[in-house]
């Protein structure tokens, strides 16, 4: 009886501390509402796309991974967490989903043939982007998609979320923003024409990253940007934000942070010198980077330092996601 007593004890514990820790936001590119870009709900997955439609999920913090059978054989170039559903997108304008935290994925119909290279989520709405400024939005947690207006036509490589604004970077160093869910988009004024590849919010801030160590940064919701130093001449492919710690990586496993803000940047010691792409995951205090030849690179200290993960997959892999 007493045995029988504890164990119901600890689970309606467990169960305690599972709504509270689904109540809260994490970060990255990352995730919810302004302070990331990824969304949350769920219980703890990291999920990371790649070549060949590859799709792999790890479910102890981005210690280790298993592959997910995928419903494409197109490359997958950005994936999101939003309302208890993962979004990836690539070649040719596929769209695939989950419902189920990553365990399985379904394909769905695109409005577009377009290379999708980003996707993000936010006020319910998923927004990616891709090849001569195509832009496409989903209201209904990804089932159903549709054009949006782009004021580009260069390729929008990234897309970011934060304080009711959607912002997308590109080639040329364009970027375009949209304060009207993503239905529209509009021109901001660059300070770059060097090309974009990612961008996050965290803390009231947007840090865009790209070509030869190029980061810009708005601290007014995408209107107005400014350049900012990087330790590193390498480009930056993806960036991330988590526990008030902005990570970049890219070329020849180049990883920089910073802890102001985007303000200044540092050099993190890299486990690789595999090319490093795409968005940096964060959750569960654990960022987490994705890159050539399968490598998975993780930091449990906020980015100081990082240890190569075990992974199913010796194929690309282009960015990451976390259900939180």
């Amino acid at each position: 009886m007493n045995k029988v007593l504890y164990i119901i004890l600890i689970s309606l514990f467990s169960l305690t501390i599972y709504s509270c820790s689904s109540s809260s936001d994490g970060g990255s590119s990352t995730t919810t509402d302004d302070d990331t870009t990824n969304t949350s709900s769920g219980s703890g997955v990291f999920v990371t796309v790649g070549s060949l439609g590859n799709i792999v999920r790890s479910t102890d913090n981005g210690a280790s991974f298993d592959n997910v059978t995928s419903p494409t054989a197109n490359n997958l170039a950005g994936v999101v967490f939003g309302n208890n559903t993962f979004v990836a997108v690539g070649d040719n304008g596929t769209i695939v989903r989950s419902t189920d935290n990553g365990v399985s994925f379904e394909n769905v119909t695109s409005p577009t043939t377009n290379y999708l290279a980003g996707v993000v989520f936010g006020n319910n709405t998923f927004v990616a982007t891709g090849v001569s400024g195509n832009i496409v939005r989903s209201t209904d947690n990804g089932t159903t998609w549709d054009n949006a207006t782009s004021s580009t036509a260069n390729t929008l490589v990234g897309v970011g979320f934060g304080n009711n604004t959607f912002v997308a970077v590109g080639d040329n160093g364009s970027i375009v923003r949209s304060t009207n869910n993503g239905s529209s988009f509009d021109n901001a004024t660059s300070p770059t024409a060097n090309l974009l590849y990612g961008v996050v919010f965290g803390n009231n801030t947007f840090v865009a990253v790209g070509k030869s160590g190029t980061i810009v940064r708005s601290t007014d919701n995408g209107s107005s940007w400014d350049n900012a130093t990087s330790p590193s001449a390498y480009y930056h492919g993806g960036v991330g934000f988590g526990n008030n710690t902005f990570v970049a990586v890219g070329g020849s496993g180049t990883i920089v942070r910073s802890t102001d803000n985007g303000s200044n940047w540092d050099n993190a010691t890299s486990p690789t010198s595999n090319k490093l792409r795409g968005n940096v995951g964060f959750g569960n205090n654990t960022f987490v980077a994705t890159g050539l030849s399968g490598n998975i690179l993780r930091s449990t200290d906020n980015g100081t330092t990082w240890d190569n993960a075990s992974t199913p997959t010796g194929s690309d892999l282009y960015t990451v996601s976390f259900s939180e």
